[in-house]
C-alpha cells in the first residue's frame, strides 16, 4: 500500500484570505438588521453583566449591608423583559404560549431556584472582591456541562471534559491564594463563606440552565425568540415574588432609608446604584437571550468567556481590586478553559452539520 503523503502546510496569508472570504459570505447571507441586532445584543452582554457585578460590589463598598436587597435588585427589572414581548406579539403576529399546570409548576420551581441563586451570589459579592467573585462564577460552565449530561442527556466530549478540568484548576488556584485579596473588614470565616456561596451559586446556576433546557425539550417542544423571552419573564416574575417575600420578612425595605442616609455619596447615589443594578442585569439577560436565538450557544460561550476578564479588569480599575500573580494565572487558565470548550464544541457542531 502507498504511504499517505503529508498535507502541504497552508501559508498564513492564505488562511487569512480563506477566513475573510468565509466571513464575508456569511455576512452577505444575513440582512443588515440581523447584524445590527447581533452586535447590540453582544454589546449588551459584554457591558451589562460586568456593570451589574461592579454595581453589586459598589453597594457593599459604600456601606450597603443587605444580601436580600441585592438579590431583589437582580430580578426587580423583570418588567423590562416583559415589555420586549409586546412588539413580538404585535409585529411578528405571534401569540402567547398557552399555560398548563406542568409549565406553571416548572416556572415556579425555576423562579425559586433563581431567587436562591441570586441570594448566594449576593453573599459572594458581600465578602469577595468583584474580580474574584467573577472568576469563581465562571465555574458555572463546569456544572452546566455535568447537569446537562445527567438531566438532558447532552454529550460530554473530550473538549468539555478538558474544559471542566482546566476551570476547576483555575478555581483551586484562587482558593490557594485566599490571603492576597481579602478585604481588611472581612474575616477569614466570611471570606471562606463567600467562596463557598459563590461555588454553590455557580452549581445552582448550572442546574437552572439544565432544567431550563429540559423545560424546552419536554414541555415547550420549540425554541423561538418570544418563547425564550416568555420563559425568562415568568421565571423572573416568580423569583421576584419569592425574593420580595424574603425582603419583607427580613424587614430590609424598612432598612433601606437608614442605609441610604449612611451610604457614601448620599441617598441619590444609593438609589442610583440599585436602579442601575436592576437595569444592567436585565439588559444582560436580554442580550444573552438574543445572542442565543440569533446565533448559537458557541457565540454565547465566547462572550461569556470574554466578560470574565472584562469584569476583573473593570474591578481592578474602578474598585482597585487586588490582582495578585495567582489571580492573573487563574484568569488566564479560566480563559484557556473557555477557549478549549468553545473550540471543541464548535468543531463538533460543524461535524454534525456536514
Amino acid at each position: 500500500m502507498e504511504e499517505a503523503l503529508p498535507r502541504p502546510s497552508v501559508p498564513l496569508w492564505e488562511r487569512f484570505s480563506n477566513f475573510w472570504t468565509s466571513a464575508w459570505e456569511t455576512y452577505k447571507r444575513k440582512p443588515t438588521s440581523y447584524w445590527v441586532l447581533l452586535i447590540l445584543s453582544s454589546g449588551a452582554m459584554l457591558v451589562a453583566f460586568p456593570a451589574s457585578s461592579i454595581l453589586s460590589r459598589l453597594y457593599y463598598d459604600n456601606g450597603g449591608k443587605s444580601k436580600w436587597i441585592i438579590s431583589w435588585v437582580a430580578v426587580a427589572g423583570w418588567p423590562l423583559t416583559a415589555l420586549m414581548l409586546v412588539p413580538t406579539y404585535l409585529y411578528f403576529k405571534t401569540s402567547p404560549t398557552p399555560l398548563n399546570l406542568k409549565l406553571v409548576m416548572s416556572y415556579i420551581v425555576l423562579g425559586f431556584l433563581s431567587a436562591a441563586d441570586n441570594l448566594m451570589y449576593a453573599y459572594a459579592y458581600a465578602y469577595l472582591p468583584a474580580s474574584t467573585a467573577s472568576l469563581l462564577a465562571s465555574s458555572s460552565l463546569v456544572f452546566s456541562a455535568l447537569f446537562g449530561y445527567f438531566l438532558v442527556n447532552n454529550k460530554l466530549n473530550a473538549a468539555t471534559i478538558n474544559a471542566v478540568v482546566i476551570i476547576t484548576a483555575a478555581v483551586t488556584i484562587i482558593a490557594l491564594d485566599s490571603d492576597s485579596d481579602r478585604y481588611d473588614n472581612v474575616s477569614d470565616s466570611q471570606y471562606i463563606m463567600g467562596f463557598i456561596w459563590d461555588i454553590l451559586g455557580s452549581a445552582l446556576h448550572g442546574l437552572i440552565f439544565a432544567l431550563s433546557e429540559l423545560v424546552f425539550v419536554k414541555l415547550l417542544g420549540r425554541i423561538s425568540f418570544h418563547v425564550v423571552l416568555e420563559q425568562q419573564v415568568m421565571v423572573s416574575l416568580f423569583a421576584f415574588i419569592f425574593t420580595t417575600v424574603g425582603v419583607i420578612v427580613e424587614k430590609d425595605f424598612q432598612g433601606m432609608a437608614s442605609e441610604a442616609r449612611s451610604f457614601k455619596g448620599g441617598k441619590a447615589s444609593y438609589y442610583l446604584v440599585l436602579i442601575w443594578g436592576a437595569i444592567t442585569f436585565q439588559l444582560g439577560v436580554l442580550g444573552g437571550t438574543a445572542v442565543l436565538y440569533l446565533s448559537s450557544t458557541v457565540l454565547a460561550g465566547v462572550l461569556n468567556a470574554i466578560r470574565v476578564p472584562l469584569t476583573s479588569i473593570a474591578a481592578v480599575i474602578l474598585l482597585h481590586d487586588p490582582m495578585s500573580s495567582f489571580k492573573i494565572l487563574s484568569l488566564i487558565i479560566t480563559f484557556w478553559g473557555f477557549g478549549y470548550y468553545i473550540y471543541g464544541n464548535s468543531a463538533v457542531s460543524k461535524d454534525s452539520l456536514s
